[in-house]
């Protein structure tokens, strides 16, 4: 039965690069954000803006799920064991849950960005400003600890892998 599984397994052998720890402060200080969005909000824009902040969460939460299935579906990727909706800070959204190209990682995140602020831009012509303002407000909070993870990864070439776990960011080189 070993000899079996020796010879259908299949062994990935990555070297570990570069690990980016992620504070329990930072996790925190991220967490106290939309808190502080949505007072401001109410102090500036109206007491009614909470409803739109509420409202706001899921919509975003589905757009960047739409967004990155559809370029990893037109990019022909195999996603379905790879990708998956996460609800851990602060990765919250649809996440890789293995290690991922980070080649592809960036090609999502900035497909994601910048799609979804055009979409929610396009959107403020015909909502209330405190919904645009929401959703944007969602979109980058949503995207900072992506934008976070790419910035510390920027000087690492793009042919490594990554994994995303709660505490830390983990690059890997082949």
């Amino acid at each position: 039965m070993t000899d079996k599984m020796d010879n259908s397994a299949t062994f990935y052998q990555y070297k570990l690069i570069k690990k980016v720890p992620l504070h329990k402060r930072m996790n925190s200080f991220y967490l106290m954000l939309p808190c502080l969005a949505v007072i401001l909000e109410m102090i500036l824009i109206s007491w009614t803006s909470i409803f739109y902040f509420v409202l706001a969460a899921p919509l975003v939460l589905w757009i960047h799920y739409v967004i990155s299935r559809s370029t990893l579906l037109i990019a022909g990727f195999h996603y379905r064991k790879r990708w998956a909706f996460s609800m851990t800070l602060p990765w919250l959204g649809y996440m890789p849950n293995q290690h991922i190209t980070y080649r592809l990682f960036l090609k999502i995140n900035s497909y994601t960005i910048w799609i979804g602020l055009c979409l929610f831009l396009v959107l403020m012509f015909w909502s209330p400003l405190s919904f645009t303002i929401a959703l944007l407000i969602w979109h980058l909070w949503l995207m900072l600890p992506r934008l976070y993870a790419i910035s510390r990864l920027s000087s690492m070439r793009k042919d490594g892998m990554i994994k995303f776990n709660s505490d830390d960011i983990s690059y890997y080189k082949q």
